[in-house]
């Protein structure tokens, strides 16, 4: 099996397993009173992210020889992405949900950036192509996150405003 399968299986697996995990979390928030932001964003989400990866599964060799540098600071991204799970623990989920009445968490890596999920996810979405040379996806799915990005941290802030800090 190519390192490209490899990694975009593992990336897969991921994805799914954390898809359940968020909508376990959704549903235990939804039944202590959490409100779900703007659902009808999220599947822009959804439909960037399948893109990606469909597109470095249809558009990246299978033999493409890796850049073990990039391949270790996606290794990297994805210690950010467990280290942002546990910290929100029965919080994390994948959509905005605000639970009235909670504080913001202010733990972990919270303490050193105000959304440090989407700039993991950044990350991910640049390093992953370009540890095979895939400049042109790295460069598109970027511009495609950061635009889905900005517009749902304004509203995720504005969700947010009244919480304060634990």
């Amino acid at each position: 099996m190519s390192v490209l399968y490899a990694i975009l299986g593992f990336v897969v697996v991921q994805r799914a397993v954390e898809l359940g995990v968020g909508a376990r979390n959704r549903a235990r928030l939804r039944a202590q009173g959490a409100v779900e932001i703007d659902p009808r964003g999220y599947p822009w989400f959804v439909v960037l992210h399948g893109a990606w990866l469909a597109s470095l599964l249809l558009l990246v060799p299978a033999d493409a020889t890796p850049s073990w540098a990039l391949l270790a600071v996606f290794v990297a991204l994805q210690l950010g992405r467990l280290w942002v799970i546990a910290t929100l623990g029965r919080r994390w989920t994948t959509r905005i949900m605000v639970l009235p009445g909670a504080m913001l968490v202010a733990g972990g890596p919270y303490r050193y950036l105000r959304h440090p999920n989407y700039a993991v996810v950044a990350g991910e979405i640049a390093v992953l192509p370009l540890a095979f040379g895939a400049i042109a996806i790295a460069a598109v799915f970027s511009a495609g996150n950061l635009a889905l990005i900005a517009r749902r941290i304004a509203i995720e802030d504005r969700a947010l405003a009244p919480c304060r800090q634990a």
